[in-house]
């Protein structure tokens, strides 16, 4: 899902909002356990207490999220729990079954059951935000375009809701860490025929509303021609600051990066994503792990070296530039402010301004090349975003380069375009980095059926005239 940015009102400590969310060079499960009501609570909702204890089962060995505080006996008995039902899903991946046999076994009433508590928990973190709002004039006509929006578009998310809830290809719920966000989803190619290149993607949602479920089209798309997706969660402000989510962030990568081919993943051809919000904490992960890198001692659990290239879509890169720009879309500065942990933290999340300090040169010389992505008519975050970092980074030192779409919205290059079916610019392109040297999957891709339209073209283009992004 996009992010937006929309007002806020007069209460900061409780906010919750929206987001709106020359040039360099122009180039061209095992899932968890769906009958597991409260596993489905604690993933889906970024309001619950952090101390909520809830009994999740995992799907690799890497990760854990019970208590600490947990009896000697009781969390004994958790990890051998966590531990077998972690192996017998490794098992199911690894040799591709993963995808069928049992999976495909599922019975329609547990994804119904599924569906329904996921639908009920997005709406009930709905109202949860709509409790913090205004109602002034302003803040109805947002409300009222953001329900047209999602009108002319419902075809599609129904369609896309359908593959996300009951595709025996979506791997939901994975834990990779400690915290109730700490999951993620994969998205598996139908073949198995070798190891296949993996997207890490961190999804948008202007800091707050972020949920790893945003990346279904996505995920549904890059699986259809041989790629791995894995969509990752991270906590939202209030629950956590920009810290958390960087963290958070982090340890998905790592998880990614260590557990590749055991779900069928070329450890030699992994991605890093990232839109919006997500553009922003992956390139604050990447960057802060490459300092760490080049630093004394550090123990690490990833190498930015394991990383191919990062890719960027409609990302922030420079806190300064931007917090005047929010502000004048309703995402106030006090509010942005706490989201980044306070004034004196803008420098330390700032990717551009951290690149161009020579204590870091080093640093610089071990990131991967990054590509960002940005359409000319973006207004939610400006085109100057991408471009400014690229140019910055190619002056420092670092590969980097910008494509830009002429004309296309903060919405355009991850919704509508993709619902509208047919050729894609945006996705083609990301298909030409990520299956760069292999011949066989450009081949593929070259002869590849037109992608099928989601929505009707003149409920597109609506859509896009009363979009609020």
């Amino acid at each position: 899902m996009p992010s937006q940015i929309l007002p806020i009102t007069q209460r900061p400590s409780e906010l919750l909002i929206l987001e709106a969310s020359p040039p360099t060079s122009v180039l061209i499960k095992p899932e968890i356990d769906h009958d597991d009501l409260n596993t489905s609570l604690i993933i889906s909702s970024q309001f619950d207490d952090d101390n909520k204890s809830v009994d999740v089962k995992p799907l690799l060995s890497r990760a854990s999220s019970y208590s600490s505080t947990s009896s000697a006996n009781g969390n004994s008995y958790q990890h051998r729990r966590r531990r077998s039902a972690s192996d017998n899903s490794l098992a199911s991946l690894s040799d591709g079954s993963g995808g069928g046999g049992g999976s495909r076994r599922r019975s329609f009433s547990k994804g119904v059951g599924h569906a329904a508590a996921e639908t009920f928990l997005i709406t009930r973190l709905s109202l949860k935000l709509l409790r913090y709002l205004g109602v002034g004039y302003r803040w109805i006509m947002r409300f009222l375009a953001l329900g047209c929006y999602a009108l002319l578009l419902m075809p599609g998310f129904i369609q896309v809701g359908y593959y996300y809830f009951f595709s025996s290809q979506v791997r939901r719920g994975i834990v990779y860490g400690d915290q109730p966000r700490n999951r993620l989803d994969l998205y598996l190619p139908k073949t198995s025929d070798g190891p296949k290149p993996i997207v890490a993607f961190v999804t948008g949602g202007a800091w707050i509303i972020g949920y790893k479920a945003w990346g279904s089209l996505l995920g549904q798309q890059l699986s259809e021609r041989g790629i791995i997706v894995a969509c990752i969660d991270y906590r939202n402000f209030p629950q956590g600051t920009i810290k958390d989510m960087v963290t958070d962030a982090s340890q998905g990568i790592s998880f990614v990066c260590n557990n590749a081919s055991k779900f069928g993943g070329d450890p030699e051809r992994i991605y890093l994503m990232g839109q919006s919000a997500g553009a922003h904490i992956a390139a604050c992960a990447l960057l802060e792990q490459a300092i760490k890198e080049a630093g004394e001692g550090e123990s690490t659990t990833w190498s930015v070296s394991q990383i191919k290239a990062y890719l960027g879509l409609s990302g922030g890169y420079n806190l300064f530039d931007l917090i005047d720009h929010f502000h004048s879309r309703g995402l106030y500065r006090s509010i942005f402010l706490s989201i980044m942990d306070g004034e004196q933290s803008l420098r330390l999340y700032s990717p551009e301004v951290l690149v161009q300090d020579p204590n870091f040169k080093n640093a610089v010389s071990l990131l991967p090349p990054i590509i960002l992505f940005h359409g000319t008519g973006d207004y939610s975050i400006p085109a100057d975003a991408s471009k400014n970092f690229a140019n910055t980074l190619q002056r420092v030192g670092g590969k980097a380069e910008s494509i830009l779409y002429e004309g296309k919205t903060h919405t355009d290059l991850f919704l509508q375009d993709p619902m509208r079916g047919g050729r894609d610019d945006m996705f083609e392109d990301l298909l030409a980095i990520i299956h760069d040297g292999d011949g066989e999957s450009l081949a593929k891709d070259a002869v590849a059926p037109p992608r099928r339209r989601l929505v009707p073209e003149f409920m597109i283009k609506l859509a896009h005239s009363v979009s609020p992004f």
